[in-house]
């Protein structure tokens, strides 16, 4: 089991020198409380099975033992170690929470900081502690436990004991990683509103009717926004708002209310113009093919191509008087021959880039693989998404995602005598049998009513996608030895670990099921990898798995070069997308902003932000973007 002494991480992080006494007496007494007697042969046989190595924790230790048992058919001393765990987990949880302020300040008060105070699952968007934050922390203990013995059950009937348990030894050593199991609901959606449009907020457990002029649109639309992010695991996005919006506007003032924005038409004491009431919408809600609004019209495009320019105006100088991490904006364009299709919007994207706005830009030479959310890009063949310019996919999104640590996989693979590209067949394999077997499970919660969202027809079931994560690709790439740059050796890795992916994607893929692969972003997730990966010897380069295909501390790269890197040479199986912040010293002219647009049209790096650090003034705190 091991040859020397090992160190292990107790529950409280603690270090301690591993007792392989205490693992033996948890079995032993196992054995006894199912009426069986454990000879230190069967001991020895058990424990030939788990391996323990240098700052593993408590728990991984113990996941072994019991799989180990039910190897050795064990199953109901497996059981009754179980039982034995859980036991001693609810007595440990009774005495921590018997002083309540020692359990709040060890929980999360003390925590310095809130986004990555969290034990189980760190929130980068979280920026205040508060009663709340704590609130959610609690239970993400157990949600686990159950999400797993839901997932690990549903493989066992569906592709034996073997695969659920090869499936936890994958999880529990970090060679993949199953995200945001801390929560029950499905992951993120890009919903379309046409339900809340028609009937309101009831079929999702809300009580507000469909809304009939401005102002119940944006209260309405808060009050529905929040419903359905309280579904949802990741993010919501909302691809028709200001279209919507749109046909409200014009109801109230007509379809040509763009041409006279500062005509007054509030006649209360506040004379409000209608650029005015507007952008009060705008602060309240803060947050297209052929279309046709529920009373037969259509959408306007000169009033609705106003609106999403007065939008992002708007939007940026409120970024001068705090800083707003939310609403993410997307401007969608299409290309052709190099260069942006829509020369009015391209000119309009590198204007708002140079005035130190911060919102993607995506870019695709067919509007049928439109954005419709975070880096979601999909070739559709129905008229599901809108394509008029500004919006993405509806109805979409990714129901889970299912991470592969790359790096992990290929060292271990190595230094396991293995070809590679065999150990990562079989981890890519079993992640997409793992994601078939959670959507059986969703679809289980849908048949018994646990999933309005889907059946009140802000998302179908059909069109969400099973999401293949990657992590770690950049670092497995330098430990076998390859040079981080566009070079032939290293297009030809990347496109042989994500093209492999891409062809099990498709193997498994039905009319019912689509799965994609995504370069997750890795705020949470690449360091966690970083750090289990350090622990248990593996070369990690970096405290962080970057979202990038190259190397962010490579000073060598120009802006040209990392476009080229985040190209259609190297993102044509990212069929989910990857995301490139472009990080630059300084905001360039619209004009530079305007030939980096060309630039990735040419490149097709096809999802990108810029990075510009801005000042705060400490006195009236405004925030200059010059």
């Amino acid at each position: 089991m091991i040859n020397s002494e090992v160190f292990i991480i107790k529950r409280d992080g603690k270090k301690e020198t591993f007792s392989l006494d205490k693992i033996k007496n948890a079995i032993a007494k196992a054995f006894l409380s199912v009426g069986s007697f454990a000879t230190q042969d069967v001991i020895t046989t058990v424990l030939s099975r788990v391996s323990v190595s240098d700052g593993m924790n408590v728990e991984e230790i113990q996941n072994q033992v019991e799989v180990a048992l039910m190897a050795e058919h064990y199953y109901s001393v497996a059981k009754a170690y179980m039982l034995y765990r859980q036991k001693h987990l609810e007595d440990r949880e009774v005495r921590y929470k018997a002083t309540a302020s020692q359990f709040l300040l060890g929980c999360i008060i003390q925590q310095s900081n809130p986004a990555t105070g969290s034990k189980y699952d760190a929130n980068a968007n979280v920026e205040n502690k508060n009663i709340a934050t704590l609130i959610g922390e609690l239970p993400k203990s157990n949600f686990i436990r159950l999400n797993r013995r839901l997932l690990t059950d549903r493989l066992k009937d569906m592709y034996g004991k073997e695969l659920s348990d090869r499936y936890l030894e994958l999880l529990n050593h970090h060679f993949i990683y199953k995200n945001d199991e801390t929560n029950l609901a499905n992951y993120c959606a890009s919903i379309t509103m046409y339900p809340w449009w028609n009937n309101g907020t009831i079929a999702v457990g809300g009580n507000s009717t469909a809304p009939t002029n401005l102002k119940s649109f944006c209260g309405g639309f808060v009050n529905m926004v929040f419903i359905v992010s309280s579904m949802l695991s990741g993010a919501c996005a909302t691809p028709e708002f200001l279209m919507y919006m749109n046909y409200f506007i014009g109801l109230e003032y007509g379809q040509e209310y763009y041409k006279y924005p500062d005509k007054i038409v509030d006649l209360s004491t506040k004379q409000r113009t209608i650029d005015k009431i507007i952008t009060d919408c705008f602060e309240q809600t803060e947050y297209y093919a052929v279309y046709f609004f529920p009373d037969g019209s259509q959408p306007d495009w000169n009033s609705l191509s106003w609106l999403q320019k007065r939008f992002m105006k708007w939007f940026n100088k409120e970024r001068t008087r705090t800083v707003l991490t939310f609403p993410v904006e997307t401007m969608a364009l299409l290309t052709k021959d190099g260069d942006v299709l829509d020369k009015e919007y391209g000119d309009f994207t590198a204007e708002m880039y140079s005035e130190g706005h911060s919102f993607f830009t995506y870019m695709s030479d067919n509007a049928d693989s439109l954005s419709s959310c975070c880096r979601l890009r999909n070739e559709i063949q129905d008229n599901g998404f809108s394509y008029t310019l500004g919006a993405g996919g509806v109805s979409t999104g990714s129901k889970s995602v299912l991470t592969i640590n790359l790096n992990r996989c290929i060292q271990h693979a190595v230094k396991s005598g293995i070809l590679y590209p065999f150990f990562l067949e079989e981890v890519v394999d079993l992640v997409h049998k793992v994601q078939l077997a959670y959507n059986e499970n969703l679809k289980l919660l849908q048949s018994k009513g646990m999933l309005p969202l889907f059946d009140a027809g802000y998302i179908n079931m059909n069109r969400q996608y099973l999401t293949i994560g990657v992590n770690g690709l950049v670092e497995a790439a330098q430990f076998m030895g390859i040079e981080i740059n566009d070079n032939p050796k290293y297009e030809a890795f990347v496109q042989e670990i994500l093209g492999m992916i891409e062809r099990y994607n498709r193997k498994y893929r039905t009319k019912d099921v689509l799965f994609n692969c995504e370069m997750i972003p890795a705020e949470n997730v690449g360091v966690k990898h970083a750090k289990w990966d350090k622990e248990a010897g593996f070369q990690t380069f970096r405290e962080c798995y970057n979202s990038y295909f190259y190397i962010v501390e490579d000073k060598s790269l120009n802006v040209v070069d990392k476009f080229r890197l985040h190209g259609r040479r190297y993102i044509k199986h990212l069929t989910g997308g990857s995301a490139l912040h472009m990080n630059l010293e300084e905001h360039l002219s619209k004009e530079q902003y305007r030939q980096l647009l060309r630039v990735a049209a040419i490149e097709g790096c096809n999802y990108f932000t810029f990075n510009i650090p801005n000042t705060i003034c400490n006195e009236c705190k405004h925030i200059d973007k010059r």
